[in-house]
Order: C-alpha cells, then structure tokens, then sequence
C-alpha cells in the first residue's frame, strides 16, 4: 500500500468511525410507563478509539491491520461531573483482559466518546489478572470512588486448572477520573466478593458497604445474597460482619444469585436500589435487574420490593458472549428528576433506558411484592382484573361492556 492508499485508508477508518459516534439515539416504542428503551446501544467495541485498535504509522503497519482488537465494552459505572454525563466502562481486549475506560456524552444517550487514554489503574502488592464492573460513587467525605471486581488465579489450585479465580474488592479514588489512587482491597469474611458498592453516605461514623458474600459454590435457595457491612477506615477496609439484607430465594428471579448495581438513589421515599438477579432457565442462567426501597435512616431495612424483573433482555439484547443477560452497575439521576440507566446486554454492549424518579417510586410503592406461591400470584392478578373490569363498566367505553359482563360472570363462579 503506497503512502496515499495508506492515507486514505486511515481517513476511511476514522470517518465510518465518526458515522458511528454522531449517530443520534431516540426512544423505541412501546414503552411499559415505567421506564423507556432507546434504539441503539450507547458503547460498542466499534465505539473503542481508532487509535486504541490500530498502529497507524506506516512504516511498522504498512498493511494498516487491527493489532489490538476489542471484543466488547460494557458493564459501566456512571457519573454527571459538571454538566457531562460520564461512564466509566468495562471494556474487554481481544486477549480477554478487561479494563476500564472514561466514555463522555453531552446529552446522555447518545455521542459517547472515549477519553484520549483508558485509566491506568495502580496495582497493589498482588497484581490483578483481570478488572471489571467498576461502581463510581461521589462519597460524602469528597472523594469519588470506585470499587471493582479483582480476580486472580487461585492459588489453591492444580497447576492443570487455568480456570479458578479468587475474586475480591479492589477499591481506588480520585477526584477527576484520570488520577487514580489504588487503596488495600476490601477485606471481610467471605472467600469471595463481587459486585460491592459504595454507600455515599457515612453511616454511624463508618463506611458502609453493600456487599455479597458467598460461598465456593452456588446452590439455589440456600444463603448468601446482597450484604451490608461497616469499615471504621476506607484506606484500609475492613468488614468484621456482614448482614443479608436481600436474599436468594427459591424458585425466583435471584434464586443462584443476586447483586447491587449501582449506589442507591436518594429519595424522599428512601434509598431507591437496582439489583441483578439470576436465575436457571433451559437455556442457561438467566440475569435481570429489578428495583427495591430501603429506609433513609437503616439502609439496610428493605421497605418495598416488587415481584418479579424491572428489566430483563428482549430481542437482540439476548446475544452476545454471554446471552441472556441483562447488568448494570450505572445510573445517572438528573436535576429534573429523569433518570438514566446504563445497562449492559450479554456482556457486550451498553444501552441507555430512561426513567424518573417519580415513575420509579411508584413503581417500587404500588407493585405488589412476590408472595412465592403460584395461586398467591394468580389472587393477586385475579383482584387487579376485578379492578379493572368495574372501572371499565363505570367508564363505559365502546367495546368493553360486553367482555367486562362475562367476565364479571366468570369471577362470580370462582
């Protein structure tokens, strides 16, 4: 390739690139009054700078090649600095390693593009074999923090095993997201922590942690689930007891497992929480995010929790590399009240949904919780259609009398 192919290669590179970034994201339809999809994903692989992926001096690329390819970015914490709505995304190398990357938006839904250079994340004593799934939260003591999984090979087992990890909380501050400062990884009693987060407020002088301790194995319906604890010190965090604050439980969305998002919502209604929970299904683990209400004062207390998933992956949402999945440890609340949600779909790529705190707290305060019984469940449909039927005969809407007097029939028989 002589100089101008190579130069026009390169101009192509980054102007099918630019198509990508500027393309303007807009509302799918039929949305469920509760929150609202957008068309596009906000982060792809293809979102990843051109000049993360490619070498493009000539003289060492002559064939101009991808030499470091990215496989996937999601899994983003998020964060309004100053107007800009900020994720600070997984993204995962074609090697496999994954770390975490600064994506910026003027509008939050669409025009994210990358900051010039991924965060350079300080090692501690053990270097990390893998980062990911980072939760950002403003702290009350000024900091902003981010807490993440650190997983390194077990040590425990045989050489021939390439495939166990020990996973734990790494913790790291900063005040701009470009400078970091690696902390001690959190300490506590469980083997293992994953998806912990951050409360943004001091809770009786201490740092509180939302955390989920488990085992070295996963039985549904038995132990484990979202923790909470306190540390005296952040710079060396140490958990001496955990309490459940939401447990697995059989034969529900979260009976494998479950995990906090991101850092709660503040509400006048009380902490405003998204969770993921993880279900078998024939096809594999199923993961879903759903919503519940904890009290101002005891965060810890769960006041309201609606049955069943807030968000679970439609369409082409279920494909990726690991399908059927919804995550997300991001959401953004506006002074307005909006709220947007960053999740991840099959551990590839980011969406954006838009909600309100206002929808959400009537959702979480008037969705009937899980009674955990089949006929329980169809009561309690059963008395909504009751609802509806003698609000349908009071309205008196063309189309509707007929098929509200039989069924108004059928509910008698019963």
């Amino acid at each position: 390739m002589n100089q101008a192919a190579f130069r026009k290669s390169v101009q192509e590179l980054f102007k099918q690139q630019e198509k990508l970034l500027a393309r303007r994201n807009r509302k799918s339809p039929g949305g469920n009054g509760v929150f609202d999809r957008y068309e596009f994903p906000v982060l792809t692989a293809a979102h990843a700078p051109i000049t993360w992926r490619y070498d493009l001096d000539r003289k060492t690329n002559p064939l101009l090649l991808e030499r470091m390819g990215v496989n996937a970015t999601f899994n983003a914490g998020a964060l309004l600095d100053e107007g800009k709505f900020l994720v600070v995304a997984r993204v995962e190398g074609a090697d496999r390693k994954s770390f975490f990357a600064v994506a910026e938006s003027p509008n939050g839904v669409d025009n994210f593009r990358f900051w010039e250079y991924p965060i350079l994340m300080p090692e501690t004593g053990d270097p990390d074999t893998n980062v990911y799934d980072m939760r950002v939260v403003k702290h009350e003591d000024g900091w902003i923090y981010g807490l993440f999984c650190t997983e390194r090979k077990d040590p425990k087992t045989p050489e021939w095993d390439t495939s166990s990890a020990v996973a734990q909380c790494g913790i790291a501050r900063t005040r701009d997201l470009k400078t970091w400062e690696r902390l001690k990884d959190l300490k506590s009693k469980s083997p293992q922590q994953r998806n912990v987060v951050l409360h943004p407020k001091f809770v009786d002088g201490k740092y509180a942690f939302y955390t989920r301790p488990q085992d070295d194995f996963i039985q549904a319906g038995k132990g484990g689930g979202i923790g909470w604890g306190l540390a005296p010190s952040i710079e060396n965090a140490v958990i001496d007891e955990e309490i459940i604050v939401d447990n697995r439980e059989y034969h529900t969305i979260q009976e494998v497992k479950n995990g906090l998002g991101p850092a709660p919502i503040k509400t006048p209604k009380g902490w405003l929480h998204l969770a993921h929970g993880v279900r078998n299904t024939a096809a594999g683990l199923r993961y879903v995010l759903y919503l519940f209400l904890a009290e101002l004062e005891r965060p810890w207390v769960i006041t309201h929790k609606p049955a069943g998933y807030f968000i679970a992956p439609e369409g082409w949402e279920r494909v990726g590399d690991v399908s059927n999945v919804v995550f997300s440890n991001g959401w953004i609340e506006r002074k307005n009240g909006e709220v947007f949600i960053y999740y991840a779909s099959s551990d590839t790529r980011l969406h954006v949904a838009a909600s309100s705190v206002e929808r959400l707290l009537d959702y979480v305060l008037h969705t009937p919780a899980d009674p955990l019984r089949s006929r329980a469940c169809v009561e309690q449909r059963c008395a909504l259609i009751e609802k509806n039927l003698a609000v349908l005969r009071a309205l008196r809407l063309p189309g509707t009398k007929r098929a509200s007097k039989k069924a108004a029939g059928t509910a008698k028989k019963r």
